[in-house]
């Protein structure tokens, strides 16, 4: 009985002493426990979310863009140990946004090497031009070819044309064949004098025979072809040798392109080059260079290298935009030079950019300006800013850009000054004239409503708006702008051209981008009256490279995607 009383005593002490240890440090337990729940709060307070293509949306909480509808990722909360211009991204974001990185080297090759790509439009092969007249002086009663684009063979009836002269003509045919036994030296006299206006053996037998003088004369093509211009109507009085109709035969027409003043040596006449179209994306065509221009276009700095075509299909059209791909005659690069894709550059109008990969086991990216060289097919040449070895971003350089420019490092906008201390844009101050400043506010009427055609992704409207945009533009008086001025503003006269003369909405859209890289540099630095234009930039459009346009609303009507991603874009400045 008492050593029961002993095992109960004993087995009770350890008991209490096992119940200590286990629960007597239980309230600092209780403060550690409610510490690190309160930090793990904090944390998750601290936390914000961003899209991996528009940096600029930042949230508290995870959610969906409210641009273009992605899932908002974590974005990046510290960036310790950076360089002043570095900025570290995060491993969900780069495969988000598929930002891929290549190493560089001078002594990569590549299929595309040497190949030089232009840019250019079908035009008429004037050598097969040829010119419809009237042969003798009258009033056109009738004209049977009335509109351009009609085809024309050789033979056919073109006019009808009431020539006193020849009824004169006539007359004396007549009296003298009767004569035509005893005087055959005055008989074969006036045949030669029809002749001489383009009458056929045929058509003078014919007034022989019927013995009548045919007051209304037909005028029959000498040439086949497509008309290009009438150049009289019915009713018109017109003389001996003036021109009817202008007549183009597109059997070959010509390919024009403009060649770069630093390309000028890649080029020589017999040179062949392949040439494609979007109207036929799987084909390529060859031709010969035929023709280089020994003047240099001051305005562009271009020269015109001109190949022929053949066109006997009719595949061809006059003013079709087309690519041309042609092997450069001098392909050797210097020590210095490196090779990058042309998918790397982000270029400002004034500076090209890339952005290096400064450590290999993080993401964590730097800008750099580079001087480039030729482009070959679709990679450039760097002669400065790279060497040997550097990775740098190949795919996705523009999300780099914009998160570069969110955490206010040195990026393509802000040109290397934080955010907080970005210049103004219209820092960049140019002269403009008055007079040419209220020409240039009226005409951006036009401008604006090209625009809101672009955003309905209405083709023929935007051609119409830019056709009417071009003739105000054209009637602007440019002789007392600078030549960096007149360059802008020549540039914006070309891309205007070449939306109007388009019918694809596509190619319209990659000329509104140069367009609006020129015109809002002038608009910038011009008077607006009472309005105020909002600068507002799409970062996917242009290849993800990001694209500019103006608007009258300060809400983003997005004009290269239309209702695909109408809302796309941010207000990045505002002219008053």
């Amino acid at each position: 009985m008492k050593k029961n009383i002993l095992y109960i005593g004993v087995a009770l002490v350890i008991g209490l002493l096992a119940g200590w240890l286990l629960f007597g440090n239980s309230p600092s337990s209780d403060i550690n426990t409610t510490a690190e729940a309160h930090n793990h709060s904090e944390e998750t307070t601290n936390q914000m979310w961003t899209c991996s293509m528009h940096p600029q949306i930042m949230q508290p909480e995870p959610g969906d863009c409210p641009i273009c509808g992605m899932d908002l990722i974590p974005a990046e909360s510290s960036a310790e140990g950076l360089a002043a211009n570095e900025i570290k991204m995060t491993e969900n974001a780069m495969a988000l946004a598929n930002i891929q990185t290549t190493i560089v080297g001078n002594g990569a090759t590549s299929e595309d090497d040497g190949i030089i790509s232009l840019s250019g439009k079908i035009a008429t092969n004037e050598e097969n031009n040829a010119v419809q007249a009237s042969y003798f002086d009258g009033r056109i009663e009738k004209l049977n070819v009335s509109y351009e684009g009609q085809t024309v063979n050789r033979g056919q009836l073109l006019a009808t044309i009431y020539a006193p002269n020849l009824i004169a003509a006539q007359q004396e045919l007549l009296t003298t064949a009767a004569l035509k036994e005893s005087q055959p030296a005055l008989y074969k006299a006036v045949r030669n004098k029809l002749k001489l206006w383009k009458l056929s053996d045929k058509q003078i037998e014919a007034i022989e025979t019927s013995g009548r003088v045919r007051e209304n004369f037909p005028i029959y093509a000498t040439v086949s072809g497509t008309v290009a211009m009438v150049m009289a109507a019915e009713g018109d009085y017109v003389k001996q040798g003036q021109p009817i109709l202008r007549v183009s035969n597109l059997n070959s027409v010509w390919a024009e392109f403009d060649a770069y003043e630093n390309q000028i040596s890649q080029f020589k006449k017999g040179q062949k080059i392949k040439v494609s179209t979007n109207a036929y994306a799987n084909k390529e065509f060859d031709a010969t260079v035929s023709f280089i221009d020994p003047v240099l276009n001051n305005a562009t700095r271009t020269v015109t290298v001109r190949a022929t075509l053949s066109n006997n299909d009719d595949l061809f059209k006059p003013g079709m935009f087309v690519t041309g791909k042609i092997e450069g005659t001098t392909q050797t690069t210097s020590s210095g030079t490196v090779t990058i894709p042309a998918s790397a550059v982000l270029w400002t109008g004034e500076r090209s950019l890339v952005y290096i990969k400064t450590n290999p086991n993080e993401p964590v990216f730097e800008m750099r300006e580079v001087t480039l060289g030729n482009r070959s097919g679709e990679n450039y040449q760097v002669s400065t800013g790279l060497k040997d070895g550097d990775e740098i971003v190949t795919n996705g350089t523009f999300t780099v850009d914009a998160a570069a420019q969110l955490q206010g490092k040195k990026s393509m906008m802000n040109q290397g000054k934080v955010v907080e201390e970005m210049a103004d844009m219209q820092a960049m101050k140019i002269d403009l004239p008055q007079t040419f400043q209220k020409d240039l506010q009226t005409a951006m009427t036009s401008y604006l409503e090209m625009k809101d055609a672009f955003v309905t992704s209405d083709a023929g409207q935007v051609s119409a708006f830019a056709k009417a945009a071009f003739k105000k533009f054209k009637g602007i008086k440019t002789d007392d702008l600078g030549k960096m001025e007149k360059s802008h503003f020549e540039q914006s006269l070309k891309m205007l051209d070449a939306i109007s003369s388009n019918e694809n909405i596509e190619n319209q859209r990659e000329h509104f981008v140069i367009l609006n890289e020129n015109l809002i540099a002038l608009a910038m630095n011009a008077e607006q009256g009472s309005n105020t234009l909002y600068v507002q930039k799409c970062p996917m459009a242009n290849n993800n490279k990001g694209a500019i346009w103006m608007s009258l609303e300060k809400d983003i009507r997005n004009p290269y995607y239309g209702d695909a991603m109408l809302t796309c874009g941010s207000v990045i400045e505002e002219i008053k």
